[in-house]
């Protein structure tokens, strides 16, 4: 029976919420979208009208095919060139979804993203639906089909898997914007001093290109190393101008809800790079400049009043 148009408005209703759990799931908006462009065509295909919750529906069918996408994600990224990163999302996407409290804040910021890839399927869809969208440990056993026991123990499993010993300092876009501009000053300034004192002393930096833009493929660890490989990375060079395209423009922004440096040429960004704080200083930053996962950030960027660049890099 085909689908009414209250039926599909129903699902579009729900549609950011969706969006936002399999951006969670899957750390990739592209990914996100096919998934649950898939649900509506298990919604389209159902029949709906006997679907008492729709809502519980397609929560359960989405982070299922979720989980069968990770599944098969986790070989792909065997093969992956260098490290795997997720996709960030810019300040403003709605794909970011709740930011209410500081666990939903917290469950889409990068660092939290990328440790995620540590969990198992099962880890990541219980720890994502209980602590981004608060559902109780009830509700994710019918999802996934387990004991509410189950789903207790799995939580706390992950929360253990993503522990780093360090408490992730919430701060606002005007304060991560003053942190950006002191990171960039000390990294293209003279003295490599002043950089090292905004680092904790087992700060790390990493890249993902994705092997279509050269990116450190394992970590550089230690303030004293990350500042200089970060001063060589934004040292200017006709070979990086050649590479993308022209001397980039370096906006301070922030992505996933941290303090980020966006560098842009001619409107396409081709990096961003996302500084985790934490009350010691900067202690990661993770930078993104495999174009595949820069398209998203670059429709958005196109359609922001980004004010004036702090200046330019390469």
């Amino acid at each position: 029976m085909p689908l009414t148009e209250a039926d599909i408005d129903r699902f579009e209703a729900f549609r950011p919420r969706l969006d936002a759990l399999a951006y969670r799931l899957l750390g990739s908006a592209g990914e996100a979208e096919d998934a649950v462009q898939e649900a509506f065509l298990r919604w389209q295909a159902a029949d709906v009208g006997r679907i008492e919750v729709p809502e519980a529906w397609l929560t359960k069918v989405l982070t299922n095919l979720c989980l069968n996408q990770l599944t098969s994600a986790r070989a792909r990224r065997e093969t992956y060139v260098g490290e795997w990163l997720p996709e960030p999302l810019l300040a403003g996407d709605p794909m970011l979804g709740p930011a209410d409290t500081a666990e939903q804040r917290e469950s889409v910021s990068y660092a939290v993203l990328t440790l995620m890839e540590r969990l198992t399927p099962n880890e990541r869809a219980v720890y994502v639906l209980r602590e981004a969208f608060d559902y109780p440990h009830r509700e994710i056993a019918e999802i996934l089909d387990i004991t509410e026991a189950s789903s207790q123990q799995i939580f706390h499993r992950a929360g253990k898997h993503l522990a780093n010993g360090r408490a992730r300092t919430e701060i606002d876009a005007a304060a991560a914007r003053r942190i950006v501009e002191e990171f960039l000053a000390a990294a293209t300034g003279g003295e490599i001093g002043p950089l090292v004192r905004l680092l904790t002393d087992d700060a790390t930096t990493i890249g993902d290109g994705g092997g279509k833009i050269p990116a450190r493929t394992t970590a550089v660890e230690g303030a004293v190393k990350v500042a200089r490989f970060l001063r060589g990375l934004l040292k200017p060079s006709q070979a990086k101008r050649d590479l993308v395209g022209g001397s980039a423009q370096v906006y301070a922004w922030t992505a996933n809800g941290d303090p980020a440096v966006v560098a842009v040429v001619d409107g396409r960004v081709i990096g961003i790079m996302c500084l985790e704080m934490t009350a010691e200083g900067i202690t990661a930053f993770r930078t993104q400049v495999n174009p595949d996962k820069l398209e998203r950030a670059t429709a958005l960027w196109a359609t922001t009043d980004h004010g004036e660049p702090l200046g330019h890099a390469f």
